[in-house]
């Protein structure tokens, strides 16, 4: 794991191939900190317990078509 450090209104680049995401610190309250993030809309972003449910819908959809009769 990489560990950064950042102030408010400094950003992060992060490039995935072709494609280039931009994190920027907006707000630091307290235990808080709000995030603004740019990407692309071949990029998903999500937060981590969203991204854990789609995770778990999509292998109970994978479960279900592999149950189902084949016509």
């Amino acid at each position: 794991m990489l560990v950064l450090s950042r102030k408010k209104n400094e950003q992060l680049v992060i490039r995935l191939g072709e494609e280039t995401v931009v994190l920027r610190i907006l707000e630091v309250m307290r235990d808080r900190v709000r995030v603004g993030i740019i990407a692309p809309q071949s990029v998903a972003v999500h937060r981590e317990e969203v991204a854990r449910r789609i995770q778990e819908w999509q292998h109970d959809l994978d479960e279900l078509l592999a149950a189902a009769p084949q016509t």
